[in-house]
């Protein structure tokens, strides 16, 4: 019993139990003292948080399936299906008493159910997807974080908002209260702010973002986690201020995107493995043995008439045999002359063939594209704190840095490339044109999809994007256009055939849909998988867009049945 793709979130009872939710839709519950597997439940889609309740009786997840659900523990039968959400359950956590959920959605909803699964109240007022949600000590509130770059708090007895502070419109994934109600805001540009008596204090925490915070009551105690790769132990004093207690630098194999604290010096992760991490910060110990690679597969390409692809484990695999390891999850693969650029989590650029470290950027990476400057090859790629790196070969079997652009103020998603521009769209939804001649942004289109963008590509006479709001969007010189797609979940990629007739468009749920550039038209979704599909890339030999998936499979969609 383990997970085959990342761990998404992950949720600690006492010293008894521990549970983690996955994108391999599992969601299992763990003996905290032996470490070994209890039982395991399933969601239709990625299980993306979970959480106890405070007596330790049920444990609740969320997920990607619209749903929230709550699950009697130990046995993990099913008690209630969370339900009225109209897009993904980022999290959802138990009142004080036990008696209640909220859960919080990037529908930019909040509601409240009772342990049998009826809804009690909903709360409207974000203007982006909401991303965390707490409950005040009291069980009397709700406090919740928002890409609209704003905290928020809701009465519970009259269903209004009761409180807003502006987080300088910076995107705030993650929040956590005090007994006291002292609320803690982690940001997109690293920073802690402590909100308190209308009062707020901001406190430089990290060099990049921020993705989960987490507060012990009991031992006094904050962590942070931040995409720099960087977890931070933060002590709370009685004059308000948060002092750094101890600093550690994570393991690869952890994702910095959820944590708890179990027993009485140990904190355990979310990790790209088959179960999770723990680190014992009095001793300042790591425990990552036993952990399996993934199986999940980010990228996939053709090259040279042989497939590439990589995932969350890092190893390259050639034609399905393994090549090299480069020893952490990667996202992309770009051909580049005699080089195939790949990397991810750890920010660093690598030589898949080779295994070589070429460069190290301050934040992960994202994606890539390759072009033409002045007859130069080079290469572009995407990263969390919103720079395009360009990079040229060196000469010496390296790389050259070339240019950092400014592109965006959030992590970019995706990048493009034709004979003049550089194309981008990143997660706040915006898109930008940026000139290959001088690198100056020739446009930048603000809410270029209405929920965050996920992908782009080139086609003839411009570019296609496409994102959560379930469009696809047509850049192009002659105008833009909108065309709603037939996905019913949020695409995550996109592709276009090597001719221009094709684009290719999946989702997370494992679907598959061609459209037909001259016709403007969808042909019928495909399903090659339940499991969400990672990449598209067309093989122009075959005529076909390769998929690879969190299965840890790679599928063929025969482009010709748009003929």
């Amino acid at each position: 019993m383990k997970h085959i793709g990342p761990i998404s979130g992950i949720a600690a009872h006492a010293a008894h139990f521990v549970a983690t939710a996955g994108y391999d839709n599992q969601v299992i519950l763990w003996n905290a003292t032996t470490g070994e597997p209890i039982h395991r439940v399933h969601h239709d889609h990625l299980a993306n948080q979970c959480a106890f309740s405070s007596d330790g009786k049920h444990l609740v997840s969320a997920s990607s399936d619209y749903t929230a659900r709550i699950w009697e523990v130990p046995s993990m039968r099913l008690k209630a299906v969370l339900q009225g959400h109209n897009d993904d359950v980022e999290m959802a956590v138990f009142s004080p008493d036990s008696q209640r959920v909220a859960t919080c959605s990037r529908d930019h909803v909040l509601r409240i159910f009772d342990l049998d699964g009826v809804q009690l109240q909903a709360f409207h007022g974000h203007q982006a997807d909401v991303i965390s949600v707490v409950w005040s000590p009291d069980g009397q509130r709700l406090i919740s974080s928002s890409d609209d770059g704003t905290v928020r708090q809701w009465d519970t007895r009259s269903g209004q908002q009761c409180d807003e502070v502006d987080i300088g419109g910076v995107e705030t994934d993650t929040i956590a209260i005090t007994r006291e109600g002292v609320v803690f805001a982690g940001d997109d540009e690293g920073r802690i702010s402590i909100i308190a008596d209308g009062q707020v204090q901001t406190v430089p925490a990290h060099a990049a973002g921020i993705k989960r915070i987490v507060w012990n009551d009991d031992k006094r105690l904050l962590v942070s986690l931040s995409y720099d790769r960087s977890a931070i132990l933060w002590t709370f004093d009685a004059g308000r201020n948060l002092v750094k207690r101890r600093s550690t630098a994570l393991p690869s194999i952890v994702w910095p995107r959820s944590c708890a604290f179990v027993g009485d010096e140990q904190l355990v992760f979310a990790t790209f493995g088959s179960r999770y991490a723990t680190w014992n910060y009095e001793q300042d110990q790591w425990q990552v043995s036993g952990i399996e690679p993934a199986v999940s597969i980010n990228a996939v390409v053709r090259s040279e008439e042989r497939q590439y692809s990589i995932g969350d484990a890092g190893i390259l695999h050639r034609d399905d045999q393994p090549v090299t390891c480069v020893g952490s999850l990667c996202n992309f693969l770009l051909p580049f002359g005699p080089l195939l650029l790949t990397g991810g989590q750890m920010g660093q650029v690598f030589d898949g063939l080779s295994g070589r470290m070429l460069y190290q950027h301050r934040s992960p990476l994202n994606c890539g594209a390759t072009f033409v400057k002045q007859g130069e090859d080079l290469a572009l790629i995407g990263t969390y704190t919103g720079e395009g790196l360009v990079f040229g070969h060196d000469g010496k079997g390296g790389l050259r840095l070339v240019a950092s652009i400014p592109m965006h103020d959030n992590a970019i998603k995706g990048v493009a490339a034709d004979e003049r521009h550089l194309f981008s769209v990143c997660a706040s939804a915006d898109a930008a044109l940026h000139s290959i001649a001088d690198f100056s942004c020739v446009r930048h289109i603000e809410a270029a999809h209405t929920r965050i963008s996920n992908g782009c590509c080139p086609i003839t006479g411009g570019f296609a994007s496409i994102g959560r709001d379930l469009k696809l969007r047509l850049w192009l010189e002659t105008g833009d256009e909108v065309f709603d797609s037939p996905h019913q979940h949020s695409i995550k990629c996109i592709a276009a055939s090597s001719d221009g007739r094709v684009i290719a468009t999946a989702a997370y749920n494992g679907t598959v849909a061609l459209f037909d550039l001259a016709s403007r038209r969808w042909l019928p979704v495909q399903r090659p998988t339940a499991s969400g599909i990672s990449c598209l890339t067309h093989d122009a030999a075959s005529d076909a867009f390769l998929a690879s998936s969190y299965d840890g499979r790679i599928y063929g969609i025969d482009a010709r049945l748009a003929s």
